[in-house]
C-alpha cells in the first residue's frame, strides 16, 4: 500500500493515498480532465452539489423510526454513499485543503476520521444492495424496542470477507479498510460515525480554493 505511483499528467512519482489514485495532486486531475474534455470546471463543481446532497440526507437520518426499517437501511445506504463521494471529490481535486484541515484536528480525533471513512469504504465496496446492510448495522445486543431513531442503530462485527479473487495490491487495500471497520465503526453507533466523518468533510469542503480549476490550467 505503500509503494510509489508514478502521476498520469506530470510523470512525478507519489504515494497513493487511494487504491486507484492515478494522480499526484488535483491540479494534475484537472489539466487532466482539461486536455480530455475541455471543460476543467464540470467534476470540480461536483463538491458543492455532492456535500448539499451529503447534509440533506445528514438531516433526514434522525428523523427516521428504527421501526421502519426498508425505509433505514435505504437511508443508510445513501449516507454511505454521499459520505465516500464528498471525501473522494475532496481527496481528489482538494488534497491540500484536505490534509490541512485534518492537521488542525487533535491527533486522536485524525485517527477516528481517517479510520470511520475508511471502515465506510469497506462497507460501501462489500454492499451493492440496501437489504443487505441489515446484516452491518442494527439495535445493540439484538432488536430492540419500537420508537426508537435508527441514529442510535448501532454498526455490527462481521467476518473478514474472501478476497482471494483480488490482486495482491487490493487485498492489501481492502484489508486495511476491513480493520479500520473493526476498530472505528464496529460497536459504535450509526448516527455518531456519520456526525463525526460529516463536520470535517464540511470544513474540508468550506476550505478548498474556489478558484482551483481556474488556476490549474493556467
Amino acid at each position: 500500500m505503500t509503494a510509489t505511483r508514478h502521476c498520469d499528467q506530470c510523470g512525478t512519482a507519489f504515494v497513493p493515498r487511494r487504491e486507484h489514485a492515478r494522480f499526484c495532486s488535483g491540479r494534475c486531475r484537472i489539466r487532466w480532465n482539461s486536455g480530455k474534455t475541455g471543460d476543467p470546471v464540470t467534476e470540480v463543481s461536483a463538491l458543492t452539489w455532492s456535500v448539499q446532497a451529503m447534509d440533506d440526507l445528514m438531516r433526514r437520518l434522525p428523523l427516521i423510526c428504527a421501526d421502519d426499517g426498508s425505509r433505514a437501511l435505504v437511508v443508510i445506504a445513501e449516507v454511505v454513499w454521499q459520505v465516500t463521494i464528498v471525501d473522494a471529490t475532496l481527496v481528489r481535486y482538494y488534497p491540500d485543503a484536505y490534509d490541512d484541515v485534518l492537521a488542525g484536528q487533535p491527533r486522536a480525533e485524525r485517527g477516528r476520521i481517517e479510520g470511520i471513512l475508511s471502515g465506510l469504504r469497506f462497507v460501501r465496496n462489500q454492499l451493492r444492495d440496501e437489504a443487505a446492510y441489515g446484516d452491518f448495522v442494527g439495535w445493540p445486543g439484538g432488536p430492540g424496542p419500537g420508537g426508537g431513531r435508527v441514529t442510535a442503530w448501532v454498526w455490527q462485527p462481521v467476518p473478514e470477507p474472501a478476497l482471494g479473487a483480488l490482486p495482491a495490491s487490493g487485498r492489501a487495500w481492502e484489508t486495511t479498510r476491513y480493520r479500520d471497520y473493526r476498530t472505528y465503526l464496529a460497536g459504535h453507533q450509526v448516527g455518531e460515525t456519520f456526525r463525526r466523518v460529516a463536520a470535517f468533510l464540511r470544513l474540508a469542503a468550506a476550505a478548498a480554493p474556489a478558484d482551483v480549476s481556474a488556476a490549474a490550467v493556467r
